[in-house]
């Protein structure tokens, strides 16, 4: 059922507030993604705009803000540099594809599979890239920086800084929204305080005629509304090529950023969104986006933060902010290009010290070292590179630990029963990492004829184990020995059974556990 609202707390006051300062930052940050993708300012406006509007309405994590990236970004600059727009256009359409597919193939859950060093690494690294970011701004060239979600070299490496006094009057406004946005919401709630925060360093400089660069220095923003086009590409086998790389890439960038964005965001307003839902919505609103001239994008975890404090929680927060940016284009884009950029820096400042887990820096001796080693690989992976590389090293190397520590578990205890059978009985789990500990506890030239091993503390969990099993059994055999395995769980039993002739095994019937033989 369609809600404007995630619940009765969330009240229109707040949304509409809150949309309206998101709105403001998007501004800026679209124009930036565009020069990253080398295309026009108003390609990632439109972007912002349309994302964001279509997500708000149907997507699965009310409050969440979606618009142009610059880790979509990165990925577009070679594909429009030695294809053009038009085929951006087209792969745009095409990521929207495969990403609502993922959605109705319900591909989102795993995203359940990302361990929670894996998070906390992808926020610290995620704060350190957006810090960087803004420095750029710190720069004389315009356009420079709000590279969230990308590699941060390009925006502050090749930048001529400011000095002297400019740097100061910046310095200045930083810290003075800063602190805006720290203590007035100790004297009052009634309106957001990155709101105000902009408002009143807005209106000090143009009172007072400060020389600072303002948002009209990085680019003009007027324009009019998007057109349906589809993309001037030719309908070919080679065009399907040259775009299915890059929308592949992009889809998984966007579903992995999204889904992540709002796992944070759950836990924040301690609600539950749909991760499914999340990915249709993304998808569909690409596939819009696309035809209508726009980059493409996903969601923004610094504006849905921006969003989530300023008291933003329904689907009208987000929808306001995408309509409040869609007015800026058309009739207010000579009032927002007057913001100074030290606002919107102080707004991203907050943001970075409200993103980074502090707390992870005081459980990094308390935690296990495989935990705080992913925990610090994540982040420097994300600054280094992107935020979707990082998240896919981080579950690599978490279940690599995972399994390494768990090959350890397997123990294998030997007794002899009243019956003259050597009996093994095993504890833990057999699985490709336990495979090897595992054989070795087992001596067939000084067991008995009759050899039982005995399951019911352990569980076979792939194929590594059950060629483990066989292996084992063919030892015996060649000792002219006999082994029957004992306590089965119903899925070993099934894997067996699946196995068929690939394994040959006794299963002995316990009439305690109504395991079936298969002899």
């Amino acid at each position: 059922m369609f809600d404007l609202h995630a619940s009765k707390v969330a009240s229109v006051k707040n949304d509409l507030l809150s949309g309206l300062t998101v709105a403001l930052a998007l501004v800026p940050e679209a124009v930036a993604f565009a020069f990253v993708a080398g295309v026009e300012p108003l390609v990632g406006l439109y972007a912002a705009f349309m994302v964001g509007l279509i997500t708000a309405a149907i997507g699965g994590r009310p409050g969440m803000i979606s618009g142009a990236t610059g880790a979509l970004a990165v990925v577009m600059v070679a594909l429009v540099a030695d294809h053009g727009v038009q085929y951006l256009f087209a792969t745009v359409v095409l990521m929207g594809i495969l990403q609502v597919l993922a959605g109705v193939f319900r591909l989102g859950k795993f995203i359940r599979m990302v361990p929670h060093p894996v998070m906390l690494g992808f926020v610290n690294g995620l704060a350190i890239v957006i810090f960087l970011a803004q420095l750029g701004q710190f720069g004389t060239s315009a356009g420079a920086g709000w590279l969230e979600g990308t590699s941060w070299q390009g925006s502050v490496i090749d930048v001529a800084w400011i000095e002297g006094q400019s740097l100061y009057i910046m310095l200045g406004l930083v810290a003075l929204t800063m602190a805006i946005i720290h203590f007035l919401p100790k004297l009052t709630t009634a309106i957001p305080s990155s709101l105000a925060a902009i408002l009143v360093v807005t209106g000090l400089v143009l009172g007072l005629g400060l020389d600072t660069k303002s948002v009209g220095d990085v680019a003009g923003i007027a324009g009019g509304l998007p057109e349906f086009s589809i993309p001037s590409v030719p309908f070919t086998w080679e065009t399907l090529v040259i775009i299915f790389p890059y929308s592949l890439i992009l889809a998984a960038i966007g579903i992995i950023e999204s889904l992540l964005t709002l796992r944070m965001v759950d836990e924040i307003t301690e609600t539950h969104g749909s991760s499914n839902r999340e990915c249709v919505g993304q998808g569909v609103a690409n596939v819009v986006t696309g035809f209508f001239g726009g980059m493409g994008g996903c969601a923004m975890i610094g504006q849905s933060m921006i969003n989530v404090n300023s008291g933003g929680r329904g689907r009208l927060s987000g929808i306001t902010a995408a309509l409040s940016l869609l007015c800026f284009i058309l009739f207010a884009s000579s009032l927002i290009e007057m913001i100074p950029v030290a606002a919107l820096v102080g707004v991203m400042f907050i943001v970075v010290l409200g993103t980074f887990e502090w707390s992870s820096l005081r459980i990094m001796n308390k935690i296990p070292k495989g935990d705080a080693f992913v925990i610090v690989l994540v982040s420097v992976v994300t600054v280094l590179t992107d935020l979707a590389m990082a998240v896919v090293i981080g579950v690599i190397v978490s279940a690599l630990i995972f399994a390494w520590e768990h090959a350890k578990h397997i123990r294998v205890e030997k007794l002899d029963d009243d019956n003259g059978s050597t009996v093994y009985k095993v504890h833990g789990p057999l699985f490709f990492g336990s495979t090897t500990e595992f054989m070795q506890q087992f001596n067939p030239k000084e067991d008995n004829t009759d050899v039982i091993v005995d399951f019911a503390d352990s569980r076979v969990s792939d194929h590594s184990g059950l060629e483990a099993i066989d292996t084992l059994a063919e030892r015996y055999l060649n000792s002219g020995k006999i082994v029957h395995l004992r306590h089965l769980s119903p899925d070993c039993r099934k894997l067996l059974k699946k196995a068929g002739s690939l394994v040959e095994v006794n299963v002995i019937e316990d009439p305690k556990y109504f395991v079936a033989t298969n002899a």
